[in-house]
């Protein structure tokens, strides 16, 4: 019997990340860039009535976009290519509401090429964000109609541009220009996204990639990655979307009602099961398009290092906007907080002190008789997984004399699912044992604040799993 007086369900673990899934939680770190006719209009949800004439942006450099994204640490770069507005940035076959008609580079730009390109050379993965919501195409709410000029535009994005490695879709759906709402032929888009481009995940409405629940930069303290099969419907993450523009709503705080979604109780009852990884989602602005009268309330890089160590460090990916000024260029104070962010992650987590300690653990040895120095290595190559029936867990760590120790990194081996419930962090101060940390889940990553204690001994205790534990890496830096 365990913990929550809930009996070990082996069916908790056979909901398992695909390849394309573990590839994306690798990442981490991603980069939102919003820009559109919103930026000269100063709105943030434009009704598609815009002129092309008003996108101008003259200074545009899309490798300033790739640079910054860089040099924050991130990995992969998102482009609003078309917003609820309908104005595309590359010159789309199927509208005349489009870069082609805008006074940009004399209606020869092409920013989703531009922004492509200068990922590739600033070794980012680049992504693209389609608004399913057309607020300017006269056949949205036309059933058929829409989803045909719909998949059309995917079909340029996914062919034309080089690999793809998100699909980002919306849940907002509101009316059109005719008034009518379109009801969105889901499964005919996912199954065009998986033809053309099936390294890429389909994120928030999509099967790949949950919605964190808010857009405040907020974490569950225990984020599940399996949760309800039906979590997966599109349509639960439109219920939840935000369906006008509204500044409560960007920073409303979690849905209490939505905290678990993942526990042994939550789930008991639940036919079906998924993999089903949370993202979370904010911008470094209170909007997400660029206003010059929010310049002086961009988040500070204390704030940014807040979020990330909760976010990445708590088993979501982490997806940061950085909204373009009207010049097209990302403001020099966006820049530099965000440039702050990644010398932290560089110089924070790049020498792991494990390397020059000893490890052990109870049990000595896992079920393939492996020692707990694979545990060094930061891959699914290796990993320690205890006897089945086994769900604790100790790994102890020892040094020849006492270290200042900042940052504990827990990985869980995802592969073979989320197992750990319960779990505490201890260390050696005077001969006796304390309690530095005490939590549930770890996932994919878990990033513990130790506070700088100075010890030569530290314990992770695994109190409790689903079933027997596997365990990928510690670092501590």
């Amino acid at each position: 019997m365990n913990y929550n007086g809930l009996k070990e369900d082996k069916r908790l673990v056979k909901a398992v990340p695909s390849a394309r899934q573990i590839a994306y939680e690798n990442m981490e770190f991603f980069c939102f860039i919003h820009f559109t006719v919103n930026t000269f209009t100063g709105s943030e949800w434009g009704d598609g009535t815009e002129p092309e004439s008003i996108f101008n942006p003259t200074e545009l450099d899309a490798r300033q976009w790739a640079k910054t994204a860089a040099e924050g640490g991130m990995k992969g770069l998102i482009l609003t290519c078309k917003h609820h507005d309908g104005f595309c940035l590359w010159p789309s076959k199927y509208t005349e509401h489009s870069i082609k008609n805008s006074p940009y580079k004399n209606g020869k730009g092409d920013i989703v090429r531009e922004t492509a390109e200068a990922c590739r050379e600033f070794g980012l993965k680049f992504g693209v964000y389609l608004s399913p919501w057309d607020r300017n195409n006269s056949s949205y709410g036309k059933g058929k109609e829409y989803d045909d000029y719909y998949l059309n535009q995917l079909t340029e994005l996914l062919t034309e541009y080089g690999d793809i490695f998100v699909i980002w879709l919306d849940g907002a759906c509101g009316e059109g220009p005719n008034g009518k709402v379109q009801k969105y032929d889901w499964q005919r888009y996912y199954k065009v996204m998986r033809e053309l481009q099936p390294n890429a995940v389909i994120s928030i409405s999509g099967p790949d990639i949950r919605w964190c629940g808010n857009e405040a930069g907020e974490v569950r303290p225990s984020e599940w990655s399996v949760v309800a099969k039906d979590m997966t419907d599109p349509a639960i993450t439109a219920a939840l979307s935000q369906q006008e523009d509204n500044e409560e709503f960007r920073n409303r705080p979690l849905d209490e009602t939505q905290t678990d979604l993942g526990s042994r109780e939550r789930l008991a009852n639940e036919k079906e099961l998924a993999w089903y990884p949370a993202e979370t989602d904010v911008s470094i602005r209170p909007g997400w398009f660029y206003h010059e009268e929010e310049d002086d309330q961009v988040r500070s890089f204390e704030n940014l290092k807040d979020i990330y160590l909760k976010s990445v460090g708590g088993n979501t990916t982490l997806l940061l906007n950085l909204p373009p000024m009207k010049n097209g260029r990302i403001h020099e104070t966006d820049a530099a907080n965000l440039k702050q962010l990644g010398e932290f992650i560089e110089n924070t987590f790049k020498y792991n002190l494990v390397d020059e300690a000893g490890i052990t653990s109870i049990p000595p040895l896992d079920c393939w008789e492996k020692e707990p120095t694979v545990l060094r290595n930061d891959d699914y190559e290796t990993y320690f997984m205890n006897e089945a029936g086994t769900n604790k867990l100790m790994i102890k760590i020892n040094w020849i004399e006492k270290k200042k120790l900042n940052y504990l990194v827990l990985k869980e081996a995802i592969p073979f699912s989320q197992r750990v419930e319960k779990f505490k962090v201890c260390y050696e101060e005077n001969g006796s044992m304390k309690e530095c940390y005490n939590g549930t889940t770890i996932g994919y990553k878990k990033i513990i604040d130790l506070k700088g204690i100075q010890t030569d001994f530290l314990a992770i205790v695994i109190e409790d799993s689903r079933v027997a534990p596997v365990m990928s890496f510690v670092g501590v830096y």
